[in-house]
């Protein structure tokens, strides 16, 4: 069990929930894990909603290259999201999607039929408007508008959580749905940031460390996203639950590959938070932040 916040007791923040928003079954453990465990431990009620299956994943652990897996990844990916969940001590709902894949190619082919990228909008944002009356969450977190990276169903997570969150509240809007409900504020999270890289390179390197250096390189030409960034959450004993989660994911997590490149404990030392984007808020929340719920009124 990670080592709990110095200043929030466990029943602190009891009553608050949060809601994160992930297109495919790894990205909630992938993009701001450790902050949602960290709250979790807090006592906030914390439910991850994913939109898609993850159907169409590739296997991109070589350890999971075996007969059979194929075939049964619509089931193997539903138990590693229960795994993972368990792990991060957070809920979890499927919107009921499935998986577009990533179109490769030049020109690029065109989406499957019957996938989450091509589905009726609004539609989908029903769908979510339903999830967020049910589980009233005071504060959601989802893409920005080029979906974290240009997946299909990044950006179209992206667009009905928008929708989402200008409908939820709203009396007018699907009744049959449930009693309205306002999320209070709503977060883009930002998993890749550049110079967190570029910093776990350097120590690398200084510490003589070059193959986890090199491994580094990937991210160079990751757009520099910090400017965006409004809100750091400090969540570096949660890391090792963050792995732990990631490693859940057995089909699309390498344990020798990129994201372990680097030690948990200079990941601490050298970038102890995980970023976010206050995109809206209806309530005042002066930036920049250091935690999700500023601001919040409880119900």
């Amino acid at each position: 069990m990670a080592v709990m916040s110095s200043n929030v007791s466990a029943a602190g923040r009891a009553g608050l929930r949060l809601l994160a928003i992930h297109a495919h079954p790894d990205d909630e453990s992938s993009k701001g894990a450790a902050t949602m465990a960290r709250y979790a431990d807090e006592g906030v009620t914390v439910k991850v909603l994913t939109c898609t299956g993850g159907e169409r994943g590739s296997i991109l652990n070589p350890a999971m290259d075996r007969p059979g897996v194929v075939e049964r990844m619509h089931e193997i990916r539903i138990e590693e999201m229960a795994h993972a969940a368990e792990i991060l001590g957070v809920e979890q709902e499927w919107l009921g999607y499935i998986d577009s894949g990533l179109p490769e190619g030049d020109p690029l082919p065109p989406l499957p039929e019957g996938c989450f990228a091509l589905a009726d909008t609004e539609e989908a944002t029903a769908k979510m408007v339903k999830v967020f009356r049910e589980f009233r969450p005071h504060v959601i977190i989802t893409y920005d508008e080029n979906g974290g990276y240009p997946h299909p169903d990044h950006i179209k997570t992206h667009a009905v959580s928008v929708r989402a969150w200008e409908r939820s509240g709203d009396p007018d809007y699907r009744p049959d749905l449930g009693e309205p409900w306002t999320v209070q504020k709503m977060y883009y999270t930002h998993g890749f940031i550049r110079r967190r890289f570029e910093l776990l390179a350097q120590a690398e390197e200084e510490a003589g460390h070059l193959t986890a250096a090199s491994a580094l390189e990937r991210w160079n030409d990751v757009p520099d996203i910090m400017p965006r960034v409004t809100t750091q959450i400090a969540c570096a004993p949660w890391f090792v639950r963050r792995d732990e989660a990631l490693r859940a994911h057995a089909t699309q997590i390498d344990p020798e590959g990129p994201f372990f490149a680097v030690s948990t404990e200079l990941q601490e030392q050298v970038w102890p938070t995980e970023e976010f984007e206050l995109a809206a808020s209806r309530v005042p929340a002066p930036v920049p932040e250091d935690d999700l719920f500023t601001g919040v009124v409880p119900d």
